[in-house]
């Protein structure tokens, strides 16, 4: 039986596709699902995906979490910069979290430096497009596995 992974995404990634091309390439958050869901089965993880605007919504989801998953790929958007709420959820989680970003958000505005997320994040995977989820669950795979 597949380890079960949930990969949450926060505001604005349903607008992939069409939303600043330049920064966050062309594939839709569609695209980007159905790529990490065949990229979790190869690695015998079964993949769950959650995308939510609502800051209230993302946080029941994670606090949910715990009861069927055994980690936990976030991109919170721009709550990472922001949302205390979505750190404290995320730190009462006994699973490994990963922060995955498709931009590197060190190289943007200041104001993205700063991540909430990461405080309760065993790793950031950021910069590398749609393929920063990719290698955010080849990293689940070593964690879950208990490999490291």
């Amino acid at each position: 039986m597949p380890l079960k992974i949930l990969l949450v995404n926060g505001p604005n990634l349903n607008t992939l596709g069409s939303r600043e091309p330049e920064i966050y390439g062309s594939e839709t958050l569609a695209d980007i699902e159905t790529k990490c869901v065949n990229a979790a089965k190869s690695l015998g993880l079964a993949l769950e995906c959650y995308q939510s605007n609502h800051e209230g919504e993302l946080v029941t989801k994670i606090q949910q979490a715990a009861k069927a998953h055994k980690g936990l790929l976030i991109n919170a958007g721009a709550y990472t910069h922001t949302s205390i709420a979505i750190m404290d959820a995320l730190l009462t989680l006994k699973i490994p979290v990963i922060e995955v970003h498709m931009s590197n958000i060190f190289q943007r505005e200041s104001f993205r430096h700063e991540s909430f997320v990461s405080k309760a994040a065993k790793g950031v995977i950021c910069g590398f497009g749609s393929e920063s989820y990719l290698l955010g669950l080849q990293a689940m795979k070593t964690l879950v596995s208990g490999s490291r």
